[in-house]
């Protein structure tokens, strides 16, 4: 072989597929959130993403590494999208409810995810011996209690709430709609429907 034919030879051959992780995380938070924790094996994971098990290995450790990251991605992805309708200073108490509420229906019922919480769906059959796993989507969970808390704190002090309500279970309160939801969502409960009963459910609020 020619030194010329060499180089042919070895641009043929181009550069090395670069991973691209955060396509990796999409793809593999559409295979957990439809199949759960347990369901999902790692060979599942590795013909999702495309990627090879060496590969995965060496950027997330092992299947809970990657279950961790896609978590975060998760939040970063759709609970700060909501989380934002909340905390709008311009909106009226039961306006940013009902807003936040119907972004999560929205999500809960897109076409482009699939139906339901991701949070709970993987965490519904969680082994015993998946124990460390089930903690951190319990924290993760709470966390969307805490959030809907100091929103309702931070409005009642302001005097759109009235006193004598106790933010935390009123908090408390919501996260059970948002559950509630969740679960309504495979059966192809429609945003708008959702909107409408949780709005006759925040009455109090306001």
């Amino acid at each position: 072989m020619t030194t010329d034919d060499t180089r042919c030879a070895k641009k043929s051959r181009g550069r090395p597929k670069v991973f691209d992780r955060e396509a990796a995380l999409d793809k593999a938070m559409t295979l957990f959130w439809q199949h759960g924790y347990e369901a999902t094996s790692l060979a599942d994971l590795v013909a999702a993403t495309g990627a090879k098990a060496p590969t995965l290995y060496a950027e997330f450790t092992n299947k809970e590494g990657l279950f961790r990251a896609v978590l975060d991605r998760y939040i970063s992805r759709f609970a700060a999208r909501h989380e934002a309708q909340l905390f709008c200073e311009e909106k009226r108490v039961e306006d940013a409810l009902e807003d936040y509420f119907t972004a999560v229906a929205t999500c809960f019922t897109s076409k482009d995810t699939p139906a339901g919480c991701f949070m709970i769906n993987t965490s519904a059959t969680l082994a015993a011996s998946s124990e460390e796993i089930a903690h951190t989507v319990k924290s993760r969970h709470a966390m969307q209690e805490e959030t809907l808390c100091r929103f309702l704190q931070q409005r009642q002090q302001r005097g759109e709430i009235p006193a004598q309500c106790d933010p935390q279970k009123l908090a408390q309160y919501l996260s059970c709609i948002l559950q509630g939801m969740s679960i309504s969502a495979p059966g192809g409960c429609q945003p708008g429907k959702t909107a409408d009963y949780h709005a006759n459910h925040l009455a109090p609020v306001a």
